[in-house]
């Protein structure tokens, strides 16, 4: 299709009637100012949008400028191409984009992270009980953050005050890492779980090995990442504080309630059923990597009464 003219008279007339209409309909105050490059032929319309700083009233003026005004206007020119631009549609287009990103994200980690532990240790209970407990560790950091950044409880300690909102992003990027790095730990612990287990502890044996041999590694892990998201949290940019505060706080609580408390809790009360897995699922392929049990050394036969001394050597 042929671009439009920008000095056509109907081409014109067209980005008059916008002009006019953006007044007019309340989604400016004015003015509104043109700017031609006739060689280039491109116009540059700019709207000042009522709202402000004002994220929502912003968003309504944009909506109105996008949804009935440039279609009655510019939108009726053949070949004309007229997008909206700017701060307030680009963060926009971002957080909406941002949103219909949550769902598929959300459901493609968990079901892929549900498939790898169900194949990894042929248990349907370590499977569901792994993607839950991961979940509390995201929901922990997405409550803290909404108590300190939305309804500012200590926020003067992280010299957050007066934020009152989230980071659009944030949500979505936190739960990616928090879920990674959760996966990361329980992985390690219930590998040692299994491995007792296969060698012929009982569960409660096993869950004791597991959380004892793994606990100083665990420990050491979170707490460098914790210092390192810390340092985050100190800094001016609120993006790069909440990020630190939230990742911060959620590796502290993983590393200590959820895997030092819950998850071996959770295990000791399911016992047996840990190691559940339906004979229909049998199909699946087998990722584990067992080690083979210990062999029991044969106990040495006992001494015949009968058996004479060796003759002592006498040099």
């Amino acid at each position: 299709m042929k671009a439009a003219d920008i000095t056509a008279p109907d081409t014109q007339s067209a980005i008059a009637d916008f002009r006019e209409q953006a007044v007019s309909s309340g989604a400016s105050r004015g003015p509104v100012e043109l700017v031609t490059h006739e060689q280039q032929n491109v116009a540059i319309i700019s709207v000042p949008l009522v709202g402000g700083s004002d994220q929502e009233a912003a968003e309504q003026s944009l909506k109105l400028i996008r949804d009935e005004i440039r279609p009655q206007t510019l939108g009726q020119i053949e070949g004309l191409e007229a997008p909206v631009t700017g701060v307030i549609a680009g963060s926009h287009d971002f957080n909406k984009q941002i949103v219909s990103a949550v769902a598929p994200v959300f459901a493609f980690v968990v079901v892929f992270a549900f498939l790898l532990m169900l194949l990894c240790f042929r248990s349907l209970t370590i499977a569901i009980t792994s993607i839950v407990l991961n979940l509390l560790s995201v929901g922990a950091a997405y409550g803290i953050l909404v108590a300190v950044f939305q309804y500012g409880w200590g926020a003067s300690l992280v010299g957050a005050e007066g934020v009152g909102a989230i980071i659009s992003w944030l949500p979505l990027f936190l739960f990616v890492i928090l879920f990674g790095l959760s996966m990361d730990y329980h992985v390690f612990v219930v590998s040692r779980i299994r491995e007792a287990k296969v060698q012929g502890r009982t569960t409660r044996d096993a869950i004791t090995h597991g959380v004892v041999t793994t606990a100083g590694v665990v420990t050491s892990a979170a707490a460098i990442m914790v210092g390192v998201f810390a340092i985050f949290g100190t800094l001016s940019m609120q993006s790069m504080k909440q990020m630190g505060v939230g990742l911060a706080v959620a590796v502290l609580i993983d590393a200590t309630i959820i895997r030092a408390v819950l998850l071996p809790a959770v295990m000791a009360l399911l016992g047996e059923r840990n190691w559940y897995f339906p004979s229909w699922l049998n199909w699946l392929p087998d990722l584990t990597h067992d080690e083979a049990p210990a062999p029991a050394q044969a106990p040495a036969p006992p001494a015949s009464p009968h058996a004479e001394p060796l003759p002592a050597h006498r040099g």
